[in-house]
């Protein structure tokens, strides 16, 4: 049974990974109450698929730039003090979705303001958060250190989609948006208990050259390209969320949209709480090309349902191969990238697993208005299958890798047993 429990090794060993893991926990409350209200919100507005989608387009280009510039960021001043103040700027936008919830007739372009906001701090805050997990961690926990996070993050899309519907249609939205205000102040307060993280000695200045390096770096290591695109192409092709609205609706299940959204958390979930059995998995590249596959074919099962719950079903399937495939790239990550590129590469990694699902939501929205719901769910999810293969016929180191052997992998694990002692409170 131990073997199959999640491995709390990182736990143990790191107070600053226990205090990320309550503030990730609280802020991913929040934060996901936000979003399903978000979309909820414009759709009540507008009562358009393709208003919805424009949420992703107008995310998309924020997102990419301060993505690239924050992974420079992360790489030049202290982690620390960018999660801080970008965790501060997310507390003030959602008061910003409050006080447009709280008029007598509420706005919809302020949504797509804060919208972009959100994504443009997403992008600054993430690089730093995911390269401190490779400092704060030791080498040969990080794959249980992913799994810990994604129990994190499941608990959050799992409580907040599933509060949200219920909040929204009997408090409104001011009271969802309410709830995601005060997960931000909590999330601060613990954000501030957090030890310094500055950047190693002789850190470059942010700067263009800086980022082309990271760049030059992923596009020179097939592994780390791989997990890039195999991750890009499944949310692009089969990330369905923006249309689930107009499911519910089709299947006659409103009151079923909130478990919609977390359906695909629940089966993260499972495979987190079973995870226990990844920390002993050296070929994690395979994990990403199983998972992502998994996930395809999921959606696509989703779109030929005629039932609610075996739509609820095939999102868990499709959630649970995320996660495997999730688990894959961020251990890789962690294990090859070297400490004074992480900032940098943790930016390009934000845009493979963020870009992906802001295109994919234009893509789904789209399709769905010129060919209809389910088309936009079951073409996606075999478009994604499609193209998992080809890029694992293209790029098969990403399917050989093996972390024992893995020559990025090894160097960075003597490395790493140099650095712990330094890092130790």
């Amino acid at each position: 049974m131990a073997a199959v429990l999640p491995d709390l090794a990182p736990w143990r060993s790191s107070p600053d990974f226990r205090l990320l893991f309550h503030q990730g926990t609280v802020t991913y409350f929040g934060s996901f109450m936000a979003m399903i209200a978000l979309p909820l919100q414009i759709k009540h507005l507008t009562d358009s698929p393709f208003a919805v989608g424009a949420m992703g387009a107008v995310e998309l280009v924020p997102l990419v730039v301060f993505g690239l510039y924050g992974g420079a960021l992360a790489d030049a001043v202290d982690r620390r003090r960018m999660i801080l103040l970008t965790e501060a700027g997310l507390g003030v936008l959602a008061l910003v979705l409050l006080v447009n919830a709280l008029l007598p007739h509420p706005m919809l372009w302020p949504l797509y303001v804060v919208a972009a906001g959100v994504s443009a701090l997403t992008g600054l805050q993430r690089p730093a958060l995911d390269s401190l997990m490779a400092r704060i961690v030791p080498h040969d926990q990080q794959t249980a250190a992913a799994a810990l996070n994604g129990l994190r993050h499941q608990f959050g899309a799992i409580a907040g989609p599933s509060l949200a519907g219920v909040v929204v249609a009997y408090a409104g939205y001011p009271a969802a948006y309410s709830v995601t205000v005060v997960g931000f102040l909590v999330s601060v307060l613990l954000c501030l208990r957090l030890r310094p993280a500055p950047p190693v000695a002789g850190a470059a200045r942010p700067s263009l050259r800086g980022i082309a390096e990271g760049a030059r770096y992923a596009w020179s290591r097939p592994v780390l390209l791989g997990t890039y695109a195999v991750d890009l192409a499944a949310m692009f092709f089969a990330f369905p969320n923006a249309v689930y609205p107009f499911l519910a609706d089709e299947l006659d299940a409103v009151w079923a949209l909130g478990l919609m959204y977390a359906a695909g958390a629940v089966g993260s979930l499972l495979l987190g709480l079973t995870s226990g059995w990844l920390s002993r998995v050296r070929r994690h590249g395979l994990l990403v090309v199983c998972g992502a596959t998994v996930w395809g074919l999921a959606v696509a099962a989703a779109g030929w349902s005629p039932d609610i719950w075996l739509v609820l079903v095939c999102l868990a399937v499709a959630g649970a191969g995320d996660m495997l495939s999730g688990l894959g790239r961020g251990t890789i990550w962690n294990q090859t990238i070297p400490e004074e590129l992480r900032g940098r590469l943790a930016g390009i990694e934000v845009l493979s697993y963020s870009v992906g699902p802001q295109l994919g939501t234009v893509r789904a929205g789209a399709m769905a208005g010129w060919t209809g719901t389910r088309t936009a769910f079951w073409s996606g999810g075999l478009a994604c299958v499609a193209s998992v293969a080809l890029l694992a016929a293209l790029l098969p180191k990403l399917v050989s890798y093996d972390a024992g052997t893995d020559e990025d992998a090894r160097l960075r694990r003597a490395e790493k047993e140099g650095e712990e002692p330094v890092f130790q409170p």
